[in-house]
């Protein structure tokens, strides 16, 4: 789904730079606050570089399978990286909490294999959270049971089309159009 949605966005017009975050080495956030300092966290790996491309990106496709009913360890070790964003948000820049949300839109993608009713509650809300931390309004989420393994959405075209238009219209409604 997320190749689709990638897809879409470039078809749209989109630069992307797709990023795995398996392939990183990324550090779990250690809660040592040296961020309290710049609002940058202080551990140095390659959440540096991430942490620049997420606030200079104009929007996120944020992708990530259900393990336990939560986003995988990848993704949350990025969510927590970026605390470092959400302390120079409310603690250095002293944002309201009422103020939150940002100009930038973004797409949460996943899927599960269970077919639990409230598989998506505790990864959405987190998602809601991380994306509030940088600045990026949860525009909306693709979010499919019953998907086990590799290969199961191809059985699935309509997950695959919602998903490669939810990338071009990501696109569209961030270039101020409609479609």
């Amino acid at each position: 789904m997320l190749k689709k949605s990638v897809q879409g966005a470039i078809e749209a017009g989109a630069e992307i730079e797709e990023i795995f975050l398996r392939d990183l080495k990324m550090s779990p956030c250690l809660e040592i606050y040296g961020c309290k300092k710049t609002g940058r966290c202080v551990i140095q790996d390659d959440f540096q570089d991430v942490y620049d491309k997420i606030l200079s990106c104009q929007g996120i496709i944020l992708a990530s399978p259900m393990f336990f009913y939560m986003v995988s360890a990848h993704t949350k070790i990025l969510m927590d990286r970026c605390q470092s964003l959400w302390v120079k948000k409310y603690w250095m820049e002293k944002i309201p909490v009422e103020k939150k949300g940002g100009a930038r839109k973004g797409l949460f993608i996943s899927a599960g294999a269970t077919k639990g009713k409230r598989l998506f509650d505790v990864a959405l809300l987190g998602v809601r959270y991380f994306f509030d931390a940088i600045d990026v309004d949860l525009w909306k989420s693709i979010l499919y049971r019953g998907l086990d393994f590799e290969g199961d959405v191809l059985k699935h075209k309509e997950y695959l089309e919602e998903a490669y238009n939810a990338g071009k219209e990501l696109v569209h409604i961030i270039q101020g159009s409609q479609l």
